[in-house]
């Protein structure tokens, strides 16, 4: 009995069907292909949206322009042309067979041929098409029985398909977390143990993307384990300890129970050495953007006094003192409570008012507003009135001493 793809409020996003009707999906041209298929299945909401077809590139491009949708060729170069939406973009690929591969980059040839074009993808579930109009399911490799099975299996033999693109042992570990229950097919993790210093050749960029999007997951810890006992990391990352891991299931459950939602960034924080310096390092070895070193930096950094969660919120703003409390297993929990909602004011008092005040222009202008500010923030940040009574004192401090 053939599967059918339940219906799904993203199967009826604005221009979508303009944009089958334009690609001949009724002729059999076209249809949903990957995440949507494997997500949908299960019933999770689906964000990216993939459509392969028969139809050559340029073909499409001319197809979608005739249509009144733009086409933005996105990968034409890979057969990919990006359709923009009123509800999002929508990605469209050509069929697709392998000519040859080095690890890292294929040499394709379109094709009409659905099976070879599933067959150069990499799990049996990520294979999965299905009929835009009426929901049905192909399936070349079993991928329904093991998405019904939670059951994660390289279309083929496993080696063959690392050894055409290796960043398919770290999609192994991400899929393995998220759909496969962390079941291992012993020939799967074998084959990815084997390869595991062949990620050298991939660049930092991916091995990033990836590294982010296991630990965004809900629980990626037991397939971290997974990859450090079998010396995953150790070629590219080999901060990545049991230690780290223990670091981060402590922070997991502390997410959990603050109902907090899951961060890749405070995760990574708490999966590296807990030393801001070395965290920075491993930043820039993965190509991290300065605004994501910085974060992991702040994450780490080891506060020279005790204050409040208000306090460190103004001074390190609130995602950095959310990632510190919840970082820190000694931190109550309860310290989250007033930064929800809350944005860091800033003072309600200039150096002018301090002039207006009496006190001289010159270097104590800045020295007193310094001295008011650090009030301000003791007193947990009252209103203007209370900010005056506060500039009134230091002023007359400051004036006294210059008697």
């Amino acid at each position: 009995m053939t599967r059918i793809l339940p219906d799904a409020p993203w199967r009826h996003r604005s221009g979508l069907s303009g944009l089958l009707a334009a690609l001949d999906a009724d002729q059999g041209r076209a249809r949903y292909v990957g995440g949507a298929v494997r997500d949908g299945l299960l019933g999770l909401p689906v964000n990216d949206l993939d459509i392969a077809t028969s139809l050559m590139p340029q073909d499409v491009v001319d197809r979608l322009k005739a249509a009144g949708i733009k086409a933005v060729p996105t990968g034409i170069e890979h057969g990919t042309i990006t359709a923009v939406l009123p509800d999002g973009p929508v990605e469209i690929t050509t069929l697709r067979r392998d000519v040859s591969t080095d690890g890292r980059r294929a040499t394709i040839a379109y094709t009409d041929d659905w099976q070879q074009d599933a067959a150069r993808r990499d799990f049996t579930f990520n294979a999965l098409y299905a009929d835009p109009l009426t929901g049905a399911i192909s399936d070349y490799f079993g991928g329904v029985a093991d998405l019904d099975a939670r059951h994660l299996r390289f279309i083929g033999d496993a080696s063959a398909r690392i050894a055409e693109d290796h960043l398919r042992i770290l999609r192994y570990f991400r899929f393995l977390a998220r759909y496969g229950d962390n079941e291992v097919d012993a020939s799967a993790y074998d084959a990815c143990v084997a390869a595991a210093n062949s990620l050298m050749a991939l660049s930092r960029e991916r091995i990033a993307d990836e590294l982010l999007k296991l630990l965004v997951v809900r629980d990626p810890v037991p397939a971290l384990r997974l990859m450090v006992d079998g010396g995953i990391w150790l070629p590219v990352l080999p901060e990545i300890t049991h230690e780290g891991i223990d670091r981060l299931a402590k922070l997991i459950a502390r997410e959990n129970e603050a109902n907090m939602a899951p961060s890749a960034l405070r995760r990574l924080a708490a999966l590296v050495p807990a030393d801001a310096a070395l965290a920075d390092q491993i930043g820039a070895r993965l190509k991290l953007s300065n605004k994501a070193r910085k974060r992991l930096i702040t994450a780490l950094e080891t506060a020279s006094a005790p204050e409040g969660p208000r306090a460190l919120a103004h001074r390190v703003g609130v995602e950095g003192a959310i990632d510190r409390i919840l970082l820190d297993p000694a931190a109550s929990l309860s310290a989250l409570v007033p930064l929800d909602g809350w944005t860091p004011p800033s003072l309600p008092i200039g150096g002018g008012a301090l002039i207006a005040r009496g006190l001289q222009p010159g270097p104590d202008v800045a020295r007193a507003l310094q001295e008011v500010q650090k009030s301000w923030v003791a007193e947990d940040f009252p209103d203007a009135d209370r900010v005056g009574e506060i500039a009134d004192q230091i002023v007359s401090k400051f004036q006294r001493t210059r008697q």
